[in-house]
């Protein structure tokens, strides 16, 4: 019997009970009986799995099957983001790249430069890998002005959020794009008229206000440049040429998808064999292969630096990482756990007519299944597919359309708390304890899906009334 054959016997009421019952044991071992979060969150998936009806003798290999499946991805983005963010601090080029844009933008203005340019980077790089190659610059940058690391990292986490959760070419607003038949261009357009003052509110603001409440200070997980290489940094374009490097490639393999799907180039074209190789270069864990090799050379041999210093130093780079990869894996697990239970299925049935504008409806039933489950792409396109008949017989006009895109959008970002991976993500890479984290980052994220969709519905009503 594998977990396919098993139908989930429990409904909607009794699931979301033990998911709530779950959250809440977990947050008592971690907080209160200060158990690490890695066992505690292996322990309470596998209660979880029981707890909600899954055969015995499945409750291990799915429990495992969710952490697997998250460290996939997470583990080689870590991996290498970490190989190449301890490469780029300990050559000095961080530095370069901290003191430069402190030159450029000055002193205070520092936390927004760094915000633009991840919210720039964001457009083509998911969440997780453009937060991971832009920490050592973050890191660099609060080092040289002081105060706490929360006033850069928050702009920065975000950046990378909104444009993860509003923008194609990004899975979600792409998949909820399609289940609408919306036009791509418009959800773009709308989605940077959302994105753009949600992350200067709820991010760049709400981060300058978190970081002067929470002194934090910076981590030392990618380690310390040197005085000998600090004296002989690498320059400055050869810095960024390295950290765009990632970015060309990912929008190599996004671009090209985006155009495929949306008709643009013929099905014979997207079958060809130079195609699938150019995307498959861009493809996250690829392109961050390529840019560290790139960075080995550039930062590393082609200034001198043996051999044997440049493998210590990435050695060096996974010790530290350990336990955010782990994390992040059980975190995955914990939220797997939950998937497989069937509480998604069940809130399907329970939230499929809810009584309100379907704008509220989309949000709503997007909300609940994030917090539930966890998945913002699940949450997403689960959301889009149970209100897509309604948008498909009500009278809605392509702006609309796009709008019910973005509110959807919005309500698979709030709340981000123990069943997401990127809730350890950011904790443990910024270095908060869960009390902090939920105050910070679940915070943010909560106001990014509040403020967008409250964009998205003046959007919706405008265009419905100008026609």
């Amino acid at each position: 019997m594998t977990i396919d054959d098993w139908t989930p016997t429990l409904g909607a009421g009794p699931l979301l009970g033990i998911a709530a019952a779950a959250i809440l044991v977990l947050l008592f071992l971690i907080m209160y009986l200060k158990m690490h979060a890695f066992p505690a969150l292996v322990l309470v998936s596998i209660l979880t799995a029981f707890a909600a009806g899954i055969p015995p003798q499945l409750v291990v290999s799915t429990a495992t099957d969710g952490f697997g499946s998250t460290l996939a991805t997470v583990a080689l983005l870590v991996g290498l983001g970490a190989m190449l963010g301890r490469l780029v601090e300990m050559s000095g080029g961080a530095k370069v790249l901290a003191d430069t844009l402190i030159s450029w933008f000055g002193e205070k203005r520092a936390p927004f430069a760094l915000g633009v340019a991840s919210l720039l980077f964001g457009f083509p790089i998911f969440f997780d890998a453009g937060l991971v190659v832009m920490l050592p610059v973050v890191f660099a940058v609060a080092r040289r002005l002081g105060g706490s690391v929360l006033s850069y990292g928050l702009p920065v986490a975000g950046a990378f959020s909104v444009m993860h959760i509003y923008l194609p070419p990004h899975p979600g607003p792409v998949s909820a794009a399609a289940f609408f038949e919306a036009n791509v261009g418009l959800v773009m357009l709308l989605g940077l008229v959302a994105a753009l003052p949600t992350w200067y509110v709820t991010s760049y603001l709400f981060g300058r206000w978190a970081g002067r409440k929470w002194q934090l200070p910076v981590p030392s997980i990618l380690g310390h440049a040197d005085e000998a290489q600090e004296k002989n940094p690498p320059r400055f374009a050869v810095v960024v040429l390295v950290l765009l490097l990632p970015m060309v490639l990912i929008f190599l393999n996004t671009g090209l998808d985006t155009l495929a799907r949306g008709g643009v180039l013929d099905e014979a074209v997207g079958q060809a064999t130079w195609f699938q190789v150019l995307r498959t270069l861009g493809e996250t864990p690829v392109a961050l292969l390529i840019t560290l090799l790139v960075a080995m050379v550039t930062l590393g041999t082609a200034r001198g630096t043996e051999k044997s210093v440049i493998e210590k130093t990435l050695e060096g780079a996974l010790g530290p990482v350990c336990s955010v990869i782990l994390v992040t894996g059980a975190g995955g697990m914990f939220g797997s756990v939950l998937r497989t239970s069937g509480i998604g299925d069940a809130l399907e049935d329970s939230l499929s007519d809810l009584g309100v504008p379907l704008i509220l409806a989309g949000f709503i039933i997007a909300a609940v299944l994030r917090i539930a489950q966890g998945s913002a792409t699940v949450a997403l396109t689960t959301a889009a597919g149970l209100v897509s008949a309604g948008v498909a017989a009500a009278d809605y006009n392509p702006v609309q359309v796009a709008a019910m895109v973005i509110a959807v959008a919005a309500g698979s970002v709030v709340a981000s708390h123990v069943n997401d991976s990127g809730f350890w993500l950011v904790g443990r890479f910024f270095n908060m304890d869960v009390k902090t984290t939920l105050k910070t980052w679940t915070v943010l994220e909560t106001l990014i899906g509040v403020m967008g969709f409250a964009i998205a519905w003046i959007i919706f009503a405008l265009a419905g009334a100008l026609g």
